[in-house]
């Protein structure tokens, strides 16, 4: 059973920067495949970034660019960095993991954190 928590939300000026982190223990956590999704009440989850066991990523389109993915297998985490934020990146951020699943929908990972709020402010 793999436990995930989420650390680096707040409140941020708009164009302003966070690094968000996930920590994971009770599993190999280089062998799971790590996302990043996010909600805003009344709205359904909605795919922030992904990062495979070998390191290859996956982006909304509404984040290329701005946000970057990655994780230490060393330190069982894996990070956010959200550069250049907007209002509409207002929401509760989650973290998953999967060893078999991986991509954009909730439903191809098994574990979730308990989510961190970010709030930027225009």
């Amino acid at each position: 059973q793999v436990q995930l928590v989420e650390s680096g939300g707040g409140l941020v000026q708009a164009g302003g920067s966070l690094r968000l982190s996930c920590a994971a223990s009770g599993g190999t956590f280089s062998s799971y495949a790590m996302g990043w999704f996010r909600q805003v009440p009344g709205k359904e989850r909605e795919f922030v970034s992904a990062i495979r066991i070998g390191g290859w990523t996956d982006y909304a389109d509404s984040v290329k660019g701005r946000f970057t993915i990655s994780r230490d297998n060393a330190k069982n985490t894996v990070y956010l960095r959200m550069n250049s934020l907007k209002p509409e990146d207002t929401a509760v951020y989650y973290c998953a993991a999967d060893r078999a699943g991986w991509g954009s929908l909730p439903v191809k990972y098994n574990y979730w954190g308990q989510g961190t709020q970010v709030t930027v402010s225009s």
